[in-house]
């Protein structure tokens, strides 16, 4: 459904956007991640027409974006960074506009607008002007526009920016519904909604594809990927750790917490120790007050922090 091919862009000397590719098949949600400045942004950009690139191609639905924009544009909802809206409409007449410019007239406009108006909870707030609104319910009337004529492919730009947890859960919901059906892309920097909402996930940074992968799959790119918590009771740290280097399975354990009796130990596995780390750590702590046995899936936040920390605050980190 969405087609793109060594997307470049240049803003003067600043190289945005370097080369990327990818493609959305219906039935994904792609979660597009990346710091700020990343090139997210631009590139949602570039593939709903909204900005030319200055190299490669974007295909939407079959049509190509520069030779056959008004095709390719009738098929994406595109909801922009930022919501922006018309300030000196009501919630109602922006539906109503934006309805009208997608071709609905009628009784299927009216349908239309009742639709989004329940789908994204905007009865309370239907006749106020866009300008009184909250930043919340402004996006959510961005939203409404961008699913009003029930697009095949939906690009969203931090979709649950400015909601709060319970509209940011709402939201998560209806995208993870609606991409069975379609082939959604969005950016956002919260890293919880690639697990929430998200089938693939793509990281970008400094204008170029660092990592792709289903979330799982990035999680196992983490540091803590398999790695083993253990808990113990009356044992000193030293004999813990030393008692632990002596497992085969184990490459590094470091004492997260000590205090009171307890000790604390994090345990990483040399290579892919694929679970049987946490067998061979039970093993080993045989006869010890074990409080806490528990391995590690991976974590996205340290994935991308990896991936995307500059060189030199990687070397502070290290």
């Amino acid at each position: 459904m969405i087609k793109v091919e060594n997307l470049t862009k240049f803003f003067g000397a600043k190289h945005a956007v370097d080369g990327v590719s990818f493609a959305v098949e219906r039935g994904e949600v792609l979660g597009f991640l990346g710091p700020n400045g990343a090139g997210k942004s631009t590139t949602m950009r570039m593939i709903t027409g909204f900005i030319l690139p200055t190299g490669g191609t974007v295909t939407v639905g079959g049509f190509d974006m520069q030779e056959q924009p008004i095709p390719a544009k009738r098929l994406i909802g595109y909801l922009p960074e930022n919501a922006p809206a018309y300030t000196d409409m009501t919630v109602h007449g922006f539906l109503s506009f934006a309805a009208e410019i997608r071709g609905l007239q009628g009784e299927a406009r009216k349908k239309a607008v009742a639709h989004v108006v329940e789908t994204c909870f905007l009865g309370s707030v239907l006749h106020q002007s866009v300008d009184t609104l909250s930043k919340g319910y402004r996006h959510r009337t961005c939203f409404a526009q961008s699913i009003i004529h029930d697009p095949d492919i939906l690009v969203l730009d931090e979709p649950t920016d400015g909601l709060d947890p319970n509209q940011k859960h709402e939201i998560r919901t209806l995208i993870r519904n609606m991409g069975q059906k379609k082939a959604i892309i969005f950016s956002t920097h919260i890293l919880e909604e690639v697990d929430a909402a998200c089938t693939r996930a793509i990281i970008i940074d400094r204008g170029k594809i660092v990592a792709n992968g289903t979330p799982a799959e990035l999680r196992q790119k983490s540091e803590f990927a398999g790695a083993v918590t253990l808990r113990v009771k009356g044992v000193a740290s030293s004999a813990v750790s030393a008692k632990l280097y002596q497992v085969p399975l184990v490459k590094r354990v470091s004492v997260v917490d000590d205090r009171d009796g307890h000790v604390t130990v994090r345990v990483f596995p040399k290579g892919s120790a694929n679970g049987e780390l946490a067998r061979a750590i039970g093993e080993a702590a045989h006869g010890w007050q074990i409080e806490l046995l528990q391995s590690e899936e991976g974590r996205l936040d340290d994935v991308f922090r990896s991936i995307t920390m500059p060189d030199t605050a990687k070397e502070v980190a290290q």
